[in-house]
């Protein structure tokens, strides 16, 4: 045998398995074929909080794809981005390799934020949208939020981020962990406070909005005002808790999204 070519093949193998290798995405349970869940967090949430969504009975099929970005968990040493338009320019770029087969696209509260405006992205520079966008706990784009936390000084940002719920008190009476926490929060809450909605035609790919009964800052008027936002189909649930549903009412949440992309399932297979 070659030694030099023997090599080179190496080399080559060792080239294609890094080329997968991403650190904006996390896979907890490997799918070789069929849908991909890509999975865009809350402020402050890293790609742990859908950890659990992968072990779950109703996506044993699904490959579930939980975006990490900088500042957060395994990337916790990384400047956080604060800008919607350059993170999302980010995200296009890095997510690339997990859009070779269908996927559709799930974010909560700022991170549908994202997931909207990289929808747009997509569909502009590549021709593509997601089979389904589904957003969670988030306004419509086009509604401004006239409150703007982001620059507040720091004992009152961090008595606003607690009224989301969405913050252990553990954490948020923990004063080391919340300086670590607290770049990604500011950049987080930048991405919504200096968010600029453009006018751009609906999309092409249906929207399912969720959002939580109790949720005193994210209503179902706001999440019904999605519905213009596709030329598809709107579909809008309310469940059980508050801003933070999707932990509390996990089980019915993923319900339906299983029975949401049970439509494609056999198309992917």
């Amino acid at each position: 045998m070659d030694g030099g070519t023997g090599n080179r093949r190496k080399v080559d193998i060792l080239m294609l398995t890094a080329s997968r290798l991403s650190p904006w995405i996390i896979t907890p349970r490997p799918v070789t074929s069929g849908m991909r869940l890509i999975c865009f967090p809350y402020a402050g949430g890293g790609a742990s909080v859908f950890r659990s969504w992968a072990d779950s009975e109703f996506l044993t099929d699904v490959e579930v794809c939980a975006v990490q970005l900088p500042g957060r968990e395994t990337r916790m040493t990384e400047p956080p981005v604060g800008d919607v338009r350059r993170l999302v320019s980010m995200l296009c770029e890095a997510l690339e390799p997990y859009l070779d087969r269908p996927f559709v696209f799930f974010g909560h509260s700022i991170g549908a934020l994202v997931s909207f405006e990289l929808v747009r992205e997509l569909r502009r520079t590549r021709g593509i949208e997601p089979s389904y966008l589904f957003v969670s706990g988030c306004p419509a784009p086009h509604l401004t939020d006239s409150e703007r936390i982001c620059d507040l000084p720091e004992d009152e940002f961090l008595e606003r981020v607690g009224r989301f719920n969405g913050t252990p008190p553990e954490v948020l009476n923990h004063p080391e962990l919340m300086q670590l926490m607290l770049p990604a929060l500011r950049a987080d809450f930048s991405l919504r406070d200096r968010y600029v909605y453009r006018e751009e035609p609906p999309l092409d790919c249906p929207i399912i909005a969720f959002g939580g009964m109790s949720d005193k800052h994210v209503n179902g008027v706001v999440l019904g005002s999605w519905r213009q936002h596709t030329r598809e189909r709107f579909q809008l649930w309310l469940f059980q808790g508050d801003h933070f549903f999707l932990r509390s009412a996990q089980g019915p949440l993923l319900e339906v999204l299983s029975s949401a992309l049970s439509r494609y399932r056999e198309v992917v297979r």
